[in-house]
Parts: structure tokens; C-alpha cells; sequence
């Protein structure tokens, strides 16, 4: 299909999307690296809260399984409310290519209050976008996706390492996108920008991915600290601290199938 491209996805109907060649895969450049479908699941959950909640509860954790590939081709999501609530609720959002669901988002909403008197937090912070040196990841991976962002990273040693990552690239065409539904569309970045092990001779993709986030992300950066864990059964973990203009925003977790080639 003809694709302007001026976006991850462009919107086709209610709950349509058409993804665009900025989608496509670092593991395979036919298919959809799942980062811009991610953000756009995080879209459609606050779309359907904005249309029922006046309030806007903010998305507090955003868990995603990843169910399997997806070619760059028109996607179709759903939504539901599992938990309805006052103050807190469980909303489940879904999107499937052919009536296959490839990706599920479960996401915890919960209204914000004054907790001022008690905030604080341990998590010690990065070097700023500014102190790092730029890395073009698209030395390492192929794919429109990858090749779509900037990056500022320093690696400690292979596996442990911190980035700030941006991209000028809109998650949607033509439509109001809020700070969580772009954050949400870059983190699964995490697993590939201080890797373990050249992924020419080892494979190890990620099968899910949960974020818990403080508050809603500042500023155009997201900064990612990050520790990739290989167990030697095949499993590994990449463990992450986020970051953002304003601070500690929040923590991230991937689970890998290690495969070596």
C-alpha cells in the first residue's frame, strides 16, 4: 500500500491504522518494529478514557505482551474497560493485523493527588542529552524505525550503558498525541542501544514489556539506564531506570528470548 509516511501510523478509520515505512523492523525490515505499535496502544487507551473521563487518570503502569510479529501493513486496536473505578481502573487495549492480535496492553489509570509533603525518590540520575556523545543506532540495526530516531548514548560496557532518545518523527498523522503515548512509543528501544552481544550472531527479542511511569514525561528526551542480563537457558532481562527533563520518571522491564545464531 502507498504510504505518505509523514508519521509512524496514519489513521484510517475509529480503530484503524495504516503503519507507514518509519515503522519497520530492526529484526526484520518487512515487519513492524513494535515500538511505534506500543505508543499507539497507550493513544487509543487515553482516547477511549478522554471520551468517558473528564478527570484523565493518568497511565500509571503499561504492561504489553507481545504475541508475535506484524508486517508494515493496516492494523486494527480495541479497547475495554476490565476495572472500572472512581480513583483507579484496568483498562485492556489490543491491536491485530488480519484478525491475528499481535500486541495486548493492559494499563493501570489512576487519578492524581497531592502527595507533595512526601515525594522523593533514591533513583540517581543520568548525564544530560547534552553531556552525551550522538550514536547513530542505525549502524547496529537496519530498519525505518531505528533509523528514525537521535540518540546520545554512553556504554559503560556491553549490556550496561545509559541513552537519551528522540525522534522528530509524530506517532500519528495529523493528531494530537499526549507525552505518555510518545514516551510509550519509544521504550521498547531499550533492549537494543547497549546490547550484550552483536545481534548478527545472537538473537534476543523481547516477548514483553512494562513500564511503570511517575507522572506524565517533560521535555522531548527520554533518557533510558540500562542493564541487559543473558541467564545461560536462553533467557535473559534487560532492566531499565527512565529518565526525562524533569527527573526520575519511572522504571521499565523486557523480557528476551536469548537465541544464538
Amino acid at each position: 500500500m502507498e504510504s505518505s509516511g509523514v508519521a509512524y501510523f496514519e489513521r484510517l478509520g475509529p480503530s484503524t491504522f495504516r503503519a507507514t515505512e518509519h515503522t519497520g523492523g530492526a529484526w526484520r525490515e518487512d515487519e513492524q518494529h513494535i515500538a511505534p505499535a506500543l505508543g499507539l496502544l497507550a493513544h487509543v487507551v487515553e482516547r477511549d478514557r478522554d471520551a468517558r473521563r473528564p478527570d484523565r487518570p493518568v497511565l500509571a503502569r503499561l504492561s504489553y505482551d507481545i504475541l508475535g510479529t506484524v508486517p508494515v501493513d493496516v492494523v486494527d486496536t480495541e479497547v475495554r474497560v476490565l476495572r472500572p473505578g472512581r480513583t483507579i481502573e484496568l483498562v485492556e487495549a489490543s491491536v491485530a493485523h488480519g484478525g491475528r492480535t499481535v500486541a495486548v496492553l493492559r494499563a493501570w489509570l489512576l487519578v492524581e493527588r497531592d502527595s507533595a509533603s512526601v515525594a522523593g525518590s533514591p533513583v540517581p540520575g543520568i548525564p544530560g542529552p547534552d553531556e552525551l556523545e550522538p550514536w547513530t543506532p542505525s549502524a547496529l540495526w537496519p530498519g525505518g524505525f531505528i533509523g528514525s530516531v537521535e540518540l546520545r548514548r554512553h556504554l559503560e560496557e556491553p549490556g550496561r550503558g545509559w541513552f537519551w532518545v528522540r525522534t522528530p518523527v509524530p506517532l500519528l498523522a495529523g493528531e494530537e498525541v499526549s507525552p505518555t503515548a510518545r514516551v510509550a512509543g519509544l521504550l521498547d528501544i531499550a533492549n537494543g542501544m547497549t546490547v550484550r552481544a552483536d545481534p548478527r550472531e545472537v538473537h534476543f527479542p523481547n516477548v514483553d514489556l512494562t513500564a511503570h511511569l511517575l507522572r506524565v514525561p517533560e521535555g522531548e528526551w527520554l533518557g533510558v539506564d540500562a542493564s541487559i542480563t543473558f541467564g545461560d537457558n536462553g533467557i535473559g532481562v534487560t532492566s531499565s531506570q527512565l529518565h526525562d527533563a524533569a527527573g526520575p520518571l519511572g522504571s521499565l522491564a523486557q523480557c528476551l528470548t536469548v537465541r544464538p545464531r
